[in-house]
């Protein structure tokens, strides 16, 4: 049965600890009731935020007016698919982390460069979560979903859910509620082939090898928590919504300004991160480059601070909130390192998470 109450504090629910009240929560443990509440808040006229882990939420200081819809839902099903692999099945509120570790201690390979990402299923194919070479768009077959517009639930197939890097339909977009996400994974004892240099010099092997699925797995851990990505209640480094800012995509003129510009900060024998990149809209090849190494050079190293919220002292992509830290506070050190990125090399950075009741 679904849980309400009023006055729910949001920061309790969200990786970095912020956020004000919400004016009515609900708690969904099943399907009917993910559907009822967010139904019910649309009939009232209610602003509707839907709630995962809360990892991926920057919440305004005074919190959400309307109905938070917590997702809880549980279970796992599996079922023969195409071309030999097999279709899992997982409701929306099932946490990430352990859906993944169970795929690799079973022997099904697909997700293993996912592993430690903090939040719930449902998130996975908002933001086509991907980490390590791997995306999730390469293994989703179906998002069944609630269609707010049309007040039916849907199944949307992979075409459907326009994926791009770090994107999807669902995206920007609250028409839909995603409840449920199939994933269709080989049997194998070996990973997809290592697509990620790091993580290829990791194993000691070169990009386009395989490894044991647990090898793989251990080695993503591993680099995650160097940069303080798995959730440690003891670190605060991990206290943070992961990456704040997408590495950029640049057409050709953005590409040549951005060389234009290193050059002249750093030398001209400076070189920076670049890699091919899928051509745009109007067919012309784009670049992809590391916003990491954007914010490093532009001066913002590891440990940086603004007040009480400060750089992950592992990682110049994670915003973090030690403790004593408000929303506002984190907000001004991201346009802190946007608008000092932009000054240095012309680059525009975007939030990777999601904005509620507050702007960058």
């Amino acid at each position: 049965m679904a849980v309400f109450a009023e006055e729910v504090n949001l920061a309790g629910y969200t990786t970095l600890r912020l956020g004000g009240p919400a004016r009515r929560f609900v708690e969904a443990t099943t399907e009917s009731e993910l559907v009822a509440a967010v139904r019910r808040a649309d009939d009232e006229g209610e602003p509707v935020l839907v709630l995962g882990g809360g990892s991926n939420l920057v919440v305004s200081d005074d919190g959400f007016p309307g109905t938070v819809v917590r997702v809880a839902t549980r279970g796992v099903e599996r079922s023969p698919g195409d071309d030999g692999r097999l279709c899992v099945r997982v409701q929306a509120g099932e946490e990430w982390e352990p859906f993944v570790a169970r795929c690799v201690e079973d022997g099904l390979s697909g997700v293993e460069c996912l592993s430690g990402i903090p939040g719930r299923v449902g998130a996975t194919p908002i933001q086509n979560v991907g980490a390590y070479g791997q995306d999730v768009s390469e293994t989703i077959v179906r998002v069944r979903a609630y269609d707010r517009r049309a007040r039916t639930v849907v199944d949307l197939d992979r075409e459907a859910c326009r994926f791009t890097y770090r994107n999807s339909a669902f995206k920007g977009d609250d028409r839909y509620v995603v409840l449920e996400v199939a994933y269709a994974l080989r049997e194998a004892e070996e990973s997809r082939p290592i697509a990620y240099a790091e993580l290829a010099r990791k194993l000691g092997v070169q990009p386009g090898a395989t490894v044991p699925l647990k090898e793989a797995r251990d080695a993503v851990l591993e680099l995650r928590r160097g940069k303080g990505m798995v959730l440690d209640p003891a670190d605060p480094d991990t206290r943070s919504a992961g990456s704040f800012f997408t590495n950029p995509i640049l057409d050709a003129a953005r590409l040549a300004d951005l060389e234009r510009r290193v050059a002249e900060r750093l030398g001209p024998d400076a070189a920076f991160p670049r890699y091919p990149e899928s051509p745009g809209p109007d067919g012309q090849p784009r670049t992809k480059t590391s916003a990491a190494w954007l914010i490093d050079k532009a001066g913002f190293t590891k440990g940086h601070e603004r007040g009480p919220v400060r750089i992950s002292g592992k990682h110049t992509l994670a915003l973090t909130n030690p403790g004593g830290g408000r929303t506002a506070d984190l907000l001004a050190l991201a346009r802190e390192v946007r608008d000092g990125v932009r000054a240095a090399f012309g680059v525009e950075l975007v939030n990777e998470p999601v904005l509620v009741g507050v702007q960058l």
